[in-house]
């Protein structure tokens, strides 16, 4: 009689960091990272951090079936209307400028805030005064996001030199203060997120919000740089805060001139009348409001 010898089975191989089978792999985080780590005790606000552990489950609790009702003859109640929902991200443009910085007095990017209508093409204006400080600045628009959820957000600040109306593309994960801010911080190659992605582009129609502010008789251009100051600093902070926060809000930046009066000190500086910044900037929101995809236009530089 042949005996049959028992064969012990060997699975098969399993490829080096790959999961065994009938075990899901865990997904791969396909966000691009910087590089660059941010130097010890550089303190980081929690808004620009990216938690690296999901949600826990929120559990639903089961309905439990309605009672049986007794027949009845009489009429059903007529409904009452139902509550409007809380406004929000339908129906607000929050709209950012600055405190003076730099030895300056004013700052026209909040003047132009305070100038603008109660309303945009059908959008609520909310205004926010924020501080020229790298800490602070994204904690104070990333609360006010929070509280007002708008569908648009755009940030506001100066560009002394420049000569047109600035839509930003891009911000940088950099932080390379020239000068101190309001609070004394200098920071030097620093990351603003270090666990962020290298770049953000603003997710609003920029060329589209350039070609409306020329048709409205106001010099405009694309800029593929909104600097290393605090400027950049908030236009990432805020594009990331909603990327991170999973809010749904479109975001940009707009650099603008020195306000006319305040070159008289400024020989050869150019400007801009406060008035005429008001006009570009409500034509830019309104084409934002209006338009999703952006439409194809040369706005490149050489230099």
């Amino acid at each position: 009689m042949t005996m049959l010898r028992r064969r012990h089975h060997k699975g098969p191989k399993v490829a080096k960091g790959a999961a065994p089978r009938g075990h899901a792999a865990g997904p791969r985080d396909s966000t691009p990272r910087s590089r660059r780590r941010g130097r010890e005790n550089v303190p980081v606000p929690p808004e620009l951090l990216i938690g690296t552990k999901p949600p826990p489950p929120v559990e639903v609790p089961r309905a439990k079936p309605p009672a049986p009702s007794k027949p009845s003859s009489r009429p059903p109640p007529v409904a009452a209307p139902k509550a409007r929902a809380r406004q929000g991200a339908e129906d607000v443009v929050l709209v950012t400028g600055f405190e003076p910085f730099g030895g300056d007095v004013r700052n026209p990017s909040w003047e132009v805030c305070e100038r603008l209508p109660g309303s945009i093409a059908g959008l609520r204006v909310e205004r926010q005064r924020v501080p020229c400080e790298f800490l602070r600045s994204i904690q104070i628009v990333a609360e006010a996001i929070e509280r007002l959820r708008p569908a648009l957000v755009v940030c506001l600040g100066l560009a002394g030199g420049r000569t047109q109306l600035s839509v930003e593309r891009v911000a940088i994960n950099t932080d390379d203060a020239r000068i101190p801010d309001n609070a004394g911080a200098r920071p030097i190659d620093e990351p603003i997120a270090p666990d962020g992605p290298p770049a953000y582009f603003a997710t609003l129609p920029v060329k589209t919000m350039v070609a409306a502010m020329r048709k409205a008789g106001v010099p405009a251009e694309v800029s593929n740089s909104a600097g290393t100051y605090v400027c950049n600093h908030l236009m990432y902070g805020v594009l990331h805060f909603i990327a991170a926060s999973g809010k749904h809000a479109r975001a940009g930046f707009i650099h603008v001139p020195y306000a006319e009066d305040q070159v008289l000190e400024k020989p050869g500086a150019p400007a801009m009348a406060l008035a005429t910044m008001v006009k570009g900037v409500e034509a830019a929101i309104a084409a934002a409001v209006a338009t999703t995809r952006d439409v194809k236009l040369a706005a490149g530089k050489l230099d």
